[in-house]
């Protein structure tokens, strides 16, 4: 290789060499903040993760509580629509506030 062909290739080297450290320079400071970042919302996310499955448990309640009252409001309707709900059985009186 001619001389003159090896001093051109010094300065363009040098200079990739420089660009190509500055890209990973920028791509490892890229990595390690997302590498933080991660490992510092882990306890966040557990947390958010606990909070809404007590959000669904406390759901899961309020919906067994409201199937219990539509499944008694069902039975009160069925009885008036049979004609139990004015009937008294034997023995039972009507008393002052009915």
């Amino acid at each position: 290789m001619p001389p003159d062909a090896v001093y051109a290739l010094i300065p363009i080297v040098a200079i990739g060499g420089f660009f190509g450290l500055m890209i990973v320079r920028t791509l490892s400071k890229a990595y390690t903040a997302k590498l933080q970042a991660g490992s510092q919302s882990a306890p966040a996310l557990e947390a958010r993760q606990e909070e809404l499955a007590a959000t669904v448990g406390e759901l899961r309640r309020e919906m067994a509580e409201l199937a219990e009252r539509v499944d008694f409001t069902e039975r009160l309707l069925a009885k008036a629509r049979d004609g139990e709900a004015g009937k008294l059985g034997p023995g039972e009186r009507r008393t002052g506030s009915t």
